[in-house]
């Protein structure tokens, strides 16, 4: 009789622990759970990549500041500003000034005497 209770005890938890199993299986492989877990590798590994290029740029400085002392540059506290902005009126004068100098040359006429084709 033991025995039987044994085994009968020992069969149900086997088959609830077989059913839970595929369950989660199933539940893994539908649309929406696929599609949160691309999402969620995608952000991984956008901020694997983030990582890499911030550790590139240091790396970047670091090796810069290596190549200015052994080729004895270094920073002399000038730094170089941008020039000043300039003022519409000057890009569009200039932008008259190029287009004022463009000629255009006569190109071969179609059968009408037309450029147009």
């Amino acid at each position: 009789m033991f025995r039987r209770a044994f085994w009968f005890t020992t069969g149900a938890a086997a088959g609830v622990w077989a059913t839970t199993k595929v369950n989660r299986k199933l539940r893994k492989l539908q649309p929406d759970s696929l599609a949160a877990q691309a999402a969620d590798k995608a952000v991984e590994t956008g901020h694997r990549l983030r990582q890499f290029a911030l550790d590139v740029r240091t790396g970047m400085a670091d090796r810069e500041g290596q190549l200015n002392e052994a080729l004895g540059l270094t920073d002399q506290g000038d730094a170089r500003e941008l020039p000043p902005a300039r003022s519409r009126a000057a890009l569009e004068t200039t932008q008259y000034q190029i287009t004022q100098h463009r000629t255009r040359t006569p190109g071969p006429t179609g059968p009408t005497g037309n450029e147009d084709h």
